[in-house]
């Protein structure tokens, strides 16, 4: 897929999609996925095995997520180039929703 596809396919990402991305800012196993994004979000985000795995492996067949089996043969989990470029650009999305929320926030109160 052509990383305008891969925009158009993700972007708004879900919570547990940009979690786990985020959570690939190193190499990690399903398990340590799931413990990292506990510990970022401070609890407030749990995710259950079968939401990660199904996640991972539609990230794995889109190419956003690469998979290899360290030396104690556990699956672990990498960021590809085309998932760097996808984190990009939803952080930059983000960005500009901050911006403006804090711009209009005082509206809402």
């Amino acid at each position: 897929m052509t990383i305008k596809k891969i925009i158009e396919t993700y972007i708004p990402m879900t919570e547990t999609a940009f979690y786990i991305l985020l959570s690939l800012s190193e190499p990690r196993h399903g398990y340590g996925i799931i413990k990292h994004v506990e510990e970022i979000t401070e609890g407030r985000l749990i995710l259950g095995s079968g939401t990660i795995y199904g996640t991972l492996k539609k990230l794995q067949r889109d190419h956003i997520v690469t998979v290899y089996a360290d030396e104690l043969r556990k699956t672990i989990y990498e960021i590809s180039d085309l998932g760097k470029q996808l984190m990009n650009h939803e952080i930059e999305r983000l960005k500009e929703l901050h911006t403006n929320a804090l711009k209009y926030e005082e509206e809402f109160k």
